[in-house]
Parts: structure tokens; C-alpha cells; sequence
């Protein structure tokens, strides 16, 4: 099995890595760019949150998500950013995909400076050999990094980053790193027992990967966790998924110790 992980403190400064700066497969994780994006040119009056789109055929996918169990056939830009945001939707990832165009979140991450993550190409069914060999990928270095830009406001302006933090929060998946809080994944936005949590995961066949901002009043960390594993051993699944909690229970503990340290203001709300 194989780890990437970087652990960074409110100031965004790395506590804690291994293999950081490894390329690894992050699965959904690159759906974040997309978000990112959208929330760009939102805020550049580019893209407009109501404008509906409606789902095709040939963007279909199963897996995760919930449009496709709905009846409605066309949902508004900012609905569709909190299915993927929420439960990693992938036909609406699909559709706000074809609407935004790859093109676009390969000049975003050039211009963020991200050299290892991004979004490969569509979620498919079957990757056939024309196809990019997974969806997308990253390394706990630069991911982390996002994370900690996210939550100081920093990631292109106040405005992204508060619109993408607003998405995340919405997330259900708390199955990895965050599932050591024990917060409520249906009802812990804008907190849980005092906790906050903003996270986005992946999940395929060989892959887990949490990447997000997790902490108590005014001291947070921001993490990346990425397992890669050869798929054809399933007992691996637990191996990784225990040693991504146990990650999530150190950062609990630090959180815990340090929640009277002051990092000062950065700017998360």
C-alpha cells in the first residue's frame, strides 16, 4: 500500500507528511478543482448560479450520486455544486463538466501552481485503453495546501473560497479521516459538538483519499490522506480505512490540546 499525507497547521505551515509530494490516484478528489472553478467564475459574473443545465444520455454514470435516482431533468449550476459537493454526484459532475470544459481546470491549475492534481478527464463506467487511466490525481503536498489557501480565504479570493467552503460543508462523507470526530454526516454544517468540517473524499477500486479542514473554534488543521493500493486485494480496503482513522483520531487529539492556542486571524468562517 501506498501513503500520501501532509498534516498543516491554521498558519497553513506542514506539521507532519509522509511521501507529500508522491503522484497518487485521488479518485473523486478532483472534482474540488471543478468546484473551484465554478466558483470563479461565479464570482467573476462568468457563469450565473441559476442557470439550469440538463443531464444527457451519454453523461450518465452510476456510483455515487442522487440525480440519478430524481425525476428532474435539469438542475441550476449552484444545485448541481452541492450535489458534487454533498455526495460526490458524478452525473452532475458530468454535466457541469461538459458546461465548464476541461480546458478551463487545466489553466486553473496551472495558474494555482498545482503540478501533481488534477481532473483527468469525465467519470466513465469503463476506461477503455483511449481514455485517461483514472479520474484524477494529486498529491498530499499540494492538496493540503489547497485546503489551507480554502480555509484562510486565500485560494483566489475571499469570495471562491467562501463559496467553495459553503459547498464542502455540505459533504456526507465522513467514512475516513473525518470519521473520528464523530459528527453527524447529515447535520454538521456549520459545526457538530463544536467541531467544524469541510471535506471533500474519493473512492474507486484500490483508492481512498480525504482531503479537507477539520477543527474546534479557533484552531483547525488541514489534511490530505491518500491511500493507493493494488485493487485485486480486497482486505486491503480496511487496512487503509483504519489507518486514515487513525490519522483523524491524532488530529482530534491535537485539536483538543491546542484548542486554547490562538493562530491568529485567518480569516475562516
Amino acid at each position: 500500500m501506498e501513503w500520501s499525507v501532509c498534516i498543516r497547521n491554521a498558519a497553513g505551515h506542514e506539521l507532519a507528511s509522509c511521501n507529500a509530494d508522491r503522484p497518487m490516484k485521488t479518485a473523486s478528489i478532483g472534482k474540488l478543482l471543478l468546484l473551484v472553478e465554478v466558483a470563479r467564475q461565479l464570482a467573476e459574473g462568468d457563469l450565473s448560479g441559476a442557470t439550469l443545465l440538463g443531464r444527457e444520455p451519454g453523461l450518465l454514470v452510476a456510483d455515487s450520486g442522487i440525480w440519478q435516482h430524481l425525476d428532474v431533468d435539469r438542475l441550476s449550476i449552484q444545485d448541481l455544486c452541492v450535489l458534487i459537493a454533498s455526495v460526490s454526484d458524478n452525473l452532475a459532475t458530468n454535466v457541469l463538466l461538459k458546461h465548464v470544459g476541461l480546458p478551463k481546470l487545466r489553466n486553473l491549475a496551472e495558474s494555482l501552481g498545482l503540478v501533481h492534481t488534477a481532473l483527468l478527464d469525465y467519470v466513465r463506467d469503463h476506461r477503455g485503453p483511449d481514455d485517461p487511466p483514472t479520474l484524477s490525481t494529486g498529491s498530499a503536498s499540494e492538496l493540503s495546501l489547497l485546503m489551507s489557501q480554502l480555509a484562510r480565504q486565500e485560494l483566489i479570493s475571499p469570495t471562491v473560497s467562501e463559496q467553495v467552503n459553503a459547498w464542502l460543508a455540505t459533504s456526507v462523507d465522513l467514512s475516513m479521516v473525518a470519521g473520528a470526530f464523530g459528527l453527524d454526516p447529515l447535520a454538521h454544517a456549520p459545526s457538530d459538538r463544536n467541531f467544524f468540517v469541510r471535506n471533500k473524499t474519493g473512492a474507486d477500486a484500490g483508492v481512498r483519499a480525504d482531503v479537507g479542514t477539520i477543527g474546534r473554534g479557533s484552531v483547525w488543521f488541514d489534511y490530505a490522506v491518500i491511500a493507493n493500493w493494488d485493487a485485486a486485494d480486497p482486505d486491503l480496503r480496511g487496512a487503509a480505512l483504519a489507518g486514515m482513522h487513525a490519522i483523524g483520531m491524532t488530529l482530534r487529539t491535537m485539536t483538543k490540546v491546542g484548542r486554547d492556542h490562538d493562530p491568529g486571524d485567518a480569516g475562516f468562517q
